[in-house]
């Protein structure tokens, strides 16, 4: 059974068609990276994913979007326990006006009745798993909003990975980042691969090279190309994706 399958999923707002017979399936413990020129359709496809569109007025949705074999578009399913299974990692960091350690703990008071040693335990290891315990071990009552930049991002991503979701979203989580801080993150994906499915959007092509296990390019709401990262980048099988990834347009 595939992690993520989609099965011939359109798309539209309204009037407009913004994902066109899109299909696709993502193995657990990978790294899909989403690609492609501003409006192609990949951050519409990673909002799928986690039922995000559904606020968007004039939303509709055609084909199957299945995460581990449920197709999380039937009437069964209920979107606030998706995206509780399903953690999200936004371009800016959004930490919470609150201290470090509220910031980790406030989504297991919201979903879990956990015993405060159990949620001081989970925020632990939350902020190992984000690389960032080290640097705040010795300050988890100070504000978040302290953090730099960088910390910011992990400490999000430690936000999602506490209430132990089954898959991972990052929407372009580095492009408001330093290089120092998005090389960390990048190394964090490394790390977290072993134990979730990471789906993000980058327009930055070499982060996909580096951070990827397999690249789908879309482009005017069509997937053009998916495949094995290596064999993407290096023998490209459609015109379309060697102009993208050698800078000739978009």
């Amino acid at each position: 059974m595939y992690k993520v399958e989609a099965r011939s999923v359109s798309v539209w707002y309204g009037s407009y068609k913004a994902l066109d017979d899109v299909s696709l399936s993502l193995e657990r413990n990978q790294v899909l990276a989403l690609i492609g020129p501003s409006g192609c359709g990949k951050s519409t496809f990673l909002r799928l994913l986690n039922r995000m569109n559904d606020y968007i007025e004039g939303f509709r949705m055609e084909g199957k979007l299945l995460i581990d074999g449920e197709d999380i578009y039937s009437p069964e399913v209920d979107p606030v326990h998706l995206r509780r299974r399903v953690g999200m990692v936004f371009q800016k960091p959004t930490p919470f006006p609150f201290s470090i350690y509220e910031n980790v703990a406030y989504g297991l008071r919201l979903q879990n009745r956990l015993k405060e040693s159990q949620i001081r335990e989970r925020v632990e290891q939350a902020l190992r798993q984000a690389a960032l315990w080290d640097e705040v071990k010795d300050n988890l009552k100070k504000s978040a909003l302290a953090l730099s930049g960088g910390q910011q991002q992990r400490l999000c991503i430690a936000r999602a990975l506490a209430v132990r979701p089954s898959l991972l979203l990052m929407d372009e989580p580095t492009s408001a980042l330093d290089p120092i801080s998005t090389a960390k993150i990048e190394e964090l994906i490394h790390e977290l691969r072993q134990n979730y499915t990471i789906v993000i959007v980058t327009h930055n092509m070499q982060q996909a090279a580096r951070v990827s296990d397999m690249t789908a390019f879309f482009y005017m709401g069509r997937l053009i190309e998916y495949g094995r990262t290596k064999d993407f980048f290096t023998n490209p099988k459609h015109p379309e994706t060697l102009r993208y990834i050698t800078g000739r347009f978009g």
